[in-house]
């Protein structure tokens, strides 16, 4: 580090500050010294973005324990095709309004139509259907402000990149369609009329993530919740508690109070287990916690919940925390210390009724519900961190999942900006639902192409987040496997980096089978549990024909696929779990035959109503004869 200060000396402090220490440290660890000067003085000099470029703050861990306002309801709209907007000329975030003879604006919300939030533009209006491009939003609303108290504005989410302004004012920007982010508005704040402005949007671009293509719809607007949260003026910001790694009678964990709290004392109260934990905060507001006892230890079969209460001086939390361990060893995995077969279904955050983004409870209860139906007790919410609601239902309902970001094929990990968007992604979906026993693995990625660039990145990305959580697995999901003869050998040297491997195979679909699937072997040199992260084909709804010709597009040809596979997956000795894709039909403008997707990938076990395909009947079967193995 010295020898690269040294050779920054002359930028200007302005520019080495935007360049943070943490930064650097960060990506000297991963990547050559050439490669890391290179990167900071790229920055320095302005050529590339500052590494840390997402200016919203750190969010508040579970506001909906907080005392909050739900900002959801109808906002105000104007559609900026071109972003003139967001220019001088015509700025729109500044809500001009006439005040002489000869004043006049070309831009207004005063008539605009409105829109529902949470919820997408693409399903709401019909020109906007495969809108990409931006949206202003407008909502208003009345406050009475109080002594001694912070505000918060928490966004649930925004797709996917976010300009926010309170009060005319630019508070900052976010990046991501999938994971929180807030601002601070105490001090901004006034009584009576608030004004909030968001610039959103959807535009696809090279060097995000995802980036220009993905199978699924780009679905743009204010998807999630909208919270105004209130907080002391010494609040709780976060906090960590789980299982210690390997035990089940010792609870490990952290609270962290707001920087300037300075020194207090905190408790963790869990009233089931007669827990009144008493400790104090270090002078950076950060207190580590070390209880033993012995909870009833949560699992599919027995999802249990325990009250917890977080306690400062000036603050209070509410939190419903279930207690498990997830390891592996060799390959098995280990869920409370017994293997565990993973039954799983991969699923997309929409619902196919309304060919809308989901985002609501009842949404996440439909789909978790069809999946339980199906005999799951694992999900693999793809291709992106899903609803706060679906995670909290599926630790109610028992429901073990996979999260992951949308790192998802054609990534620039060449592009050392992407090593900075992933662990911020990265890190906003851990903070979020670290302490959601539910969630067994975080999952670095989907379909990505073997390369140097490719494995340094994923294998920083695998560091960082064991450093943010090492009490769960980290996986990917992959679809490089070499075939010779007979066999098929997992030769991803990503592998190496991973604590379960993800396959993504669709023999019988895209590949043909080498042999009879009775016939098929497959070979793990790696020694390390397997789940088939993806299989399947694709069927129309109530169309039937030949079973033995894909072109056929009927319930037939996917139901003998699903027979087939199962077949072969009966036979590997290491797999570990298996997610057949994908739930339901989804919408995807990629798909583009005329006659049996007109816009839908329908890979489905259910169709676009959620009615159910022969071979949602295969999986059930299956699957209800591994529970009662």
């Amino acid at each position: 580090m010295t020898e690269i200060e040294n050779k920054t000396k002359k930028i200007p402090e302005k520019r080495k500050r935007e360049c943070s220490d943490n930064a650097i440290k960060h990506i000297s660890k991963h990547l050559s010294f050439e490669h890391t000067l290179k990167i900071i003085l790229l920055i320095c000099s302005g050529i590339l973005p500052p590494l840390y470029p997402l200016h919203a703050q750190a969010f508040l861990t579970n506001v909906q324990g907080r005392n909050f306002t739900s900002l959801n309801g109808k906002w105000q709209i104007i559609i900026d095709p071109f972003d003139a907007g967001a220019g001088s000329w015509k700025p729109v975030w500044k809500d001009q309004k006439p005040s002489g003879k000869f004043d006049f604006y070309e831009y207004g919300f005063n008539d605009a139509v409105s829109l529902n939030v949470p919820g997408d533009w693409s399903s709401q209006q019909a020109e906007l259907k495969y809108y990409e491009g931006t949206v202003w939003y407008k909502k208003t609303f009345i406050h009475q402000q109080k002594k001694d108290k912070r505000d918060f504005l928490y966004f649930g989410a925004v797709n996917y990149l976010c300009d926010v302004y309170f009060n005319n004012e630019k508070l900052g920007s976010h990046e991501g369609g999938f994971t929180p982010f807030q601002f601070e508005v105490t001090g901004k704040i006034k009584d009576g009329n608030n004004s909030i402005i968001l610039r959103v949007s959807n535009q696809r671009k090279p060097d995000d993530i995802p980036a220009l293509n993905f199978d699924w719809w780009n679905y743009g607007g204010i998807t999630r919740d909208v919270y105004l949260v209130e907080t002391p003026l010494n609040l709780i910001r976060d906090y960590f508690i789980q299982l210690k790694k390997s035990s089940t009678d010792k609870i490990d964990g952290w609270i962290q109070l707001d920087s300037s709290s300075g020194v207090q004392k905190v408790s963790v109260q869990i009233p089931a287990l007669k827990i009144n934990y008493n400790t104090f905060t270090n002078t950076t507001g950060k207190a580590l916690i070390s209880i033993d006892t012995k909870p009833i230890l949560w699992s599919p079969e027995n999802p249990v919940l325990y009250e917890v209460i977080i306690r400062s001086e000036t603050d209070s939390i509410h939190e419903a925390i279930g207690f498990r361990n997830i390891e592996v060893n060799g390959e098995d995995i280990l869920l409370n210390g017994k293997p565990v077969f993973l039954r799983g279904v991969n699923i997309h955050e929409e619902v196919p009724q309304r060919a809308g983004r989901a985002w609501s409870e009842s949404d996440a209860q439909m789909l978790l519900g069809w999946a339980k139906e199906l005999g799951c007790n694992f999900v693999r919410l793809t291709h992106y961190p899903h609803n706060e609601h679906t995670v909290r239902l599926a630790e109610k309902m028992g429901m073990m999942l996979w999260e992951e970001i949308p790192l998802w094929q054609n990534i620039q990990f060449t592009n050392p900006a992407i090593l900075n968007k992933a662990d911020t992604m990265l890190n906003e979906m851990i903070t979020r639902d670290k302490n959601r026993c539910a969630i067994i693995m975080w999952s670095l990625s989907n379909e990505t192409a073997p390369s140097e660039s490719r494995n340094n990145v994923l294998a920083a990305m695998a560091d960082y987040a064991r450093s943010l959580d090492s009490t769960r697995l980290i996986t990917s999901a992959f679809n490089h496997v070499k075939y010779e003869g007979n066999k098929v050998i997992i030769d991803d040297s990503l592998s190496n980096t991973l604590d379960v491997i993800g396959v993504n195979e669709y023999l019988g679909w895209y590949v043909p089978w080498k042999v009879k699937p009775e016939e098929m072997e497959w070979e793990n040199p790696f020694h390390k549990p397997l789940i088939m992260s993806e299989f399947g084909g694709e069927a129309l709804y109530g169309n039937h024909g030949a079973a033995d010709t894909n072109s056929s597009w009927s319930e037939e040809r996917q139901e003998q696929l699903y027979h087939e596979q199962i077949t072969m997956l009966k036979r590997i000795p290491f797999l570990r779990g298996t997610c057949p894709w994908v739930l339901a039909d989804f919408r995807s403008p990629g798909r583009l035959n005329p006659r049996y997707q007109q816009g839908w990938n329908m890979k489905g076990l259910l169709s676009d109503k959620g009615l159910k395909k022969k071979a949602w009947f295969v999986m059930n079967n299956y699957y209800k004869q591994l529970e009662q193995q």
